[in-house]
């Protein structure tokens, strides 16, 4: 059975590489994760300060550490932090799935970067971390994730109703899920 014990691998695409997230990452990150057209979807407040993410790096860090959450910084090929993605959490003994999260620079929107960084994630969650089935959690108005999980093969299962609190109240969210053995015949 697969565990992180705390190490984020790097992987490396054709164009990008990923890598464990470290606290040199912040400021990037905070503009991405910051950015309004960006922060509209990830579901949780909007972080204030450079510090925040920080703080926020830190905590994804130690969830890697107790096997809860993986996720990785997007180097972009001028080597820039350019996102993040990962695994908001897994679960092996008996489920072997998990569920990717994402987000992207929007200077970096519409050039296959994201595809390319799932790519790389879900063949790392089936091929080493062993997972049968990978879940995607989309708000329901985000075209662009609800197209890029498609293009990468993703089904949509349904609408989970008012699955999420926010500030605004409840909001629904798309479920698509990939299995190991669509992936293979890709």
């Amino acid at each position: 059975m697969y565990l992180c014990n705390g190490v984020t691998p790097t992987l490396i695409g054709r164009r990008l590489k990923l890598c464990a997230m470290t606290t040199e990452h912040a400021s990037a990150l905070f503009q991405v994760w910051s950015h309004p057209e960006v922060s509209l979807w990830l579901g949780a407040p909007a972080l204030s300060s450079i510090e925040e993410t920080k703080q926020l790096i830190d905590l994804l860090s130690r969830m890697a550490q107790e096997e809860e959450s993986l996720r990785w910084s997007i180097i972009g090929p001028g080597e820039e932090v350019i996102g993040s993605c990962g695994y908001n959490y897994w679960q092996l003994q008996g489920a072997y799935r998990g569920e990717i999260g994402c987000d992207l620079s929007p200077a970096f929107w519409g050039l296959g970067y994201m595809k390319e960084a799932l790519g790389l994630v879900l063949d790392f969650g089936f091929n080493v971390m062993g997972l049968n089935r990978i879940e995607a959690l989309c708000h329901p108005d985000n075209i662009r994730a609800e197209r890029l999980v498609d293009t990468l093969g993703f089904q949509k299962e349904g609408v989970l109703r008012q699955y999420r609190q926010i500030a605004s109240g409840f909001q629904d969210t798309a479920l698509h899920a990939l299995l190991r053995e669509e992936w293979q015949s890709n």
